[in-house]
């Protein structure tokens, strides 16, 4: 079986990458590194069933081959990406999103979107279930991630309806693991150089604020099932546990036996209160769940920033 990963170097897509190749499929990363980094597939290079393409998804795709799956991944993700690449992020939610479902229309090919627990925005219900429509702030800081990813949902509906595409739909929830970036915003990787410098841990408003953490290889296996799954509405995929930033903080400051102390800083706006997947749909379709405790999962996260400094 051929697959398409876009985005493929970068942390999520490199990880399906190498989970894809080590279950027999043939896999082809397209990315064109503007947040990707090529040294997270290169473990992966000489390979027979590997191949890595720099490409740009907002261009015209074209791949020769015939294709099985298109796994679209590419955007820029992380907080300080909103700011630094905004007209990036709504290309490829829009334009990207476009050509590579296109691609999946010519190819006769599935499609699976890497959606967002961020279509929630600063969410008034908690959990989320996949039937909430959001509370979105269409022009705040991180309204261009955002309404990124509910368009690129309502287009991958659009061609599944008028064009027949078997489409799915992954809402993916806070994530983590090996091969984040270290300066990429988001708090897990950012605490955990903070506390191995020992310098203070930032935790913005009073910490108060809850997410969920997933880690990496818990999502992948998720993904997998709804990729080979008939199911073709959006679907939840992370971890319901729910902790407070500052009960996080706390936890990263005790595994690394770091010397940092937290330190509070006003709250962005539209930082959202809390971030809980309802998973029930996934757990009675794709028979999944979590399985990696977030001691687990951080102790891992952190040998890898200590080997990777």
């Amino acid at each position: 079986m051929k697959v398409i990963i876009t985005g493929g170097a970068g942390f999520i897509g490199s990880h399906l990458a190498e989970f894809l190749c080590d279950e027999g499929y043939e896999v082809t990363c397209l990315d064109n590194l503007i947040t990707g980094n090529a040294a997270n597939v290169k473990h992966l290079e000489g390979r027979q069933n590997f191949r890595f393409i720099t490409v740009d998804v907002n261009q015209y795709i074209d791949i020769p081959d015939s294709i099985d799956y298109i796994l679209h991944f590419a955007s820029p993700a992380s907080p300080v990406d909103f700011d630094r690449f905004p007209i990036q992020i709504m290309k490829a939610g829009g334009v990207g999103t476009l050509n590579a479902l296109g691609l999946a229309k010519a190819k006769k090919a599935k499609f699976l979107l890497a959606s967002s627990s961020e279509v929630y925005g600063d969410p008034l219900v908690n959990p989320q279930t996949e039937d909430y429509w959001g509370n979105v702030n269409p022009i705040g800081p991180r309204g261009v991630y955002d309404e990124a990813k509910r368009f690129a949902e309502a287009l991958t509906k659009a061609y599944h309806h008028q064009h027949g595409i078997d489409t799915k739909i992954a809402r993916i929830f806070n994530t983590y693991g090996p091969r984040m970036r270290k300066d990429d915003g988001r708090a897990i990787p950012t605490f955990v150089n903070q506390a191995l410098r020992n310098e203070p841990l930032t935790v913005f408003g009073d910490g108060s604020q809850t997410r969920s953490f997933c880690y990496v290889s818990d999502l992948i296996r998720a993904l997998h099932r709804l990729m080979l799954s008939g199911i073709n509405e959006p679907m939840n995929l992370g971890n319901p546990q729910e902790m407070t930033i500052k009960e996080l903080a706390e936890m990263v400051i005790a595994l690394t036996g770091s010397k940092s102390q937290i330190i509070y800083r006003p709250l962005p706006q539209d930082d959202p209160k809390t971030r809980r997947p309802d998973i029930t749909r996934a757990q009675r379709s794709l028979g999944w769940q979590p399985e990696v405790s977030l001691e687990q999962g951080l102790s891992a996260t952190i040998a890898w920033f200590k080997n990777n400094q």
